[in-house]
C-alpha cells in the first residue's frame, strides 16, 4: 500500500479539488453536484498523470531516483501503466455524467497529461504543457457547473491563466531538482510568484451570471483580458527557459512562467452583473444558484477583499520561501524543498482565486486542505 502512495504521491493529491471549485467560483454559481464530478473526474485523471509519470520515466529513476516504487521492484511497470489507463477511463466516466462540455474539456486534459508523460516533458514545451493542464483542470470545474459552456470558459480564463503560469514556473524548477546547481530557474519562479500574487490581489473582477445578456457582455470583455494574461505568461516561458530539466506529470512536479499581464485586468467591467432575464438554457440542466444579492455584486464585498488579500498572501508565503533559499543555494534537497512547496501554494492560490470569485467560503474550505497536505507531505514526499 505505501508503494502505491508513493507513485501516486498521495499527499500532492490535495492540490487537486481546489481546481474544479476555483472554476465553480468564477461563474459565481454555487458548487453543486456536477462540480463533485468534475472534482472526481480531476483527481482521477491527476492520479493517472503520476502513475504514468513514473512508468515513463522508469529508466531515469533507476539512475537517479533508485528508490521509487518501479525501480525498486516494489511495483511492476505493467501494473503502473494499467493503473494509468484505468485512471483515466474512470476520470472521463466521471466527467461524462456532468455532461458533454465536462468531457470534451476532460478529453483534452487527459490528452495533455499522456502527451506531458510520453512526449513533451523533457522538451521546452514541457512547462507550457504542464501548466495547460492545470489550466485545463479549472476550466472543467467552470463547464460542469455551468448551464452555457461558452460563456463558462471565458469566465474562467482569468483564473485559469493565472493556475496555469504558476504550475509552469513550478514545472520549470523541477527539471532541475535531482542535480541542482540552477539559481535562474527558482528566481525567474520567484519573480512569477510575486507577480502573479500581485495579480490575484489587485482586484476583484465582478463575475457576471454566464445566464445573462449583460453577463455575456462582460464574460466576452473577460475574456479579451485573460487572452492578453496568457500572452504574457506564454512569453515568461522564454525569460525561464535556462531553467530546463526534468518534471513530473499533473501536479507533480509542475512548471514555469512568470505572468506579465497585470495590467490586463485593470479596467472597467464593473458594471450590470445583476441577473437578468435568463437566456434560454437548452442543456436541460438547471442553472446555478447566484451568490451575491440584489446589492452586493460578486467578488466586490469588503470580506471578499480581505479573504482574497490573505490568502494570495499565504500563497506567496508558501511559494516563495523555499524558492529563495533554493536561489541561495540551488542544492538539489533545496531545489526538491522548492518544488514541494510549489505544488502547495497551489491550494492558498486555489482559495484565493475561489474568493475574489464571491465564493469566500469556498476559498476557506480549500485551505482546509492544507494541513492534511503538510502532513502527508512528512510521509510521502510529493515530488
Amino acid at each position: 500500500m505505501r508503494a502505491w502512495a508513493e507513485l501516486l504521491r498521495v499527499s500532492a493529491l490535495f492540490t487537486v479539488p481546489g481546481d474544479a471549485l476555483a472554476g465553480a467560483a468564477a461563474l459565481g454559481v454555487r458548487p453543486g453536484r456536477r462540480t463533485a464530478l468534475a472534482v472526481g473526474a480531476s483527481l482521477c485523471l491527476y492520479e493517472a498523470g503520476m502513475a504514468l509519470n513514473d512508468w515513463a520515466d522508469r529508466e531515469e529513476d533507476a539512475r537517479d531516483r533508485p528508490h521509487r516504487p518501479i525501480p525498486s521492484g516494489r511495483i511492476s511497470p505493467r501494473a503502473a501503466l494499467a493503473a494509468a489507463g484505468a485512471l483515466t477511463a474512470a476520470g472521463l466516466a466521471l466527467a461524462s455524467r456532468a455532461g458533454r462540455p465536462a468531457l470534451a474539456v476532460s478529453a483534452a486534459l487527459a490528452a495533455t497529461v499522456w502527451a506531458y508523460d510520453l512526449k513533451l516533458k523533457h522538451t521546452v514545451a514541457g512547462p507550457a504543457a504542464m501548466g495547460a493542464a492545470r489550466a485545463l483542470d479549472l476550466v472543467l470545474g467552470a463547464v460542469a457547473t455551468g448551464p452555457v459552456a461558452g460563456p463558462s470558459v471565458r469566465a474562467a480564463l482569468p483564473s485559469a491563466a493565472i493556475l496555469g503560469a504558476h504550475t509552469a514556473a513550478v514545472t520549470t524548477v523541477s527539471r532541475r531538482e535531482a542535480e541542482g546547481g540552477s539559481t535562474a530557474a527558482p528566481l525567474a519562479a520567484l519573480a512569477a510568484t510575486v507577480a502573479l500574487g500581485a495579480v490575484t490581489a489587485r482586484r476583484t473582477w465582478p463575475t457576471p451570471s454566464p445566464q445573462s445578456p449583460d453577463g455575456l457582455h462582460a464574460l466576452s470583455s473577460i475574456a479579451g483580458r485573460a487572452e492578453n494574461a496568457l500572452g504574457g505568461a506564454h512569453g515568461a516561458e522564454h525569460a525561464l527557459g535556462a531553467g530546463h530539466g526534468a518534471g513530473n506529470a499533473l501536479g507533480g512536479r509542475e512548471a514555469e512562467s512568470s505572468l506579465r499581464g497585470g495590467d490586463a485586468f485593470r479596467g472597467g467591467d464593473e458594471a450590470a452583473i445583476q441577473a437578468r432575464p435568463a437566456i434560454e438554457d437548452t442543456s436541460g440542466r438547471k442553472p446555478g444558484r447566484r451568490r451575491d444579492g440584489p446589492h452586493l455584486p460578486a467578488g466586490t464585498g469588503p470580506s471578499t477583499r480581505l479573504v482574497t488579500a490573505a490568502l494570495t498572501a499565504a500563497y506567496v508565503a508558501t511559494a516563495a520561501k523555499p524558492l529563495l533559499h533554493a536561489v541561495l543555494n540551488p542544492s538539489p534537497p533545496l531545489t526538491q524543498r522548492a518544488v514541494g512547496g510549489g505544488i502547495r501554494a497551489m491550494i492558498p492560490l486555489q482559495g484565493a482565486l475561489a474568493a475574489r470569485g464571491g465564493a469566500v467560503g469556498v476559498g476557506l474550505g480549500v485551505m482546509g486542505l492544507v494541513p492534511i497536505a503538510r502532513a502527508l507531505a512528512r510521509k510521502v514526499s510529493p515530488t
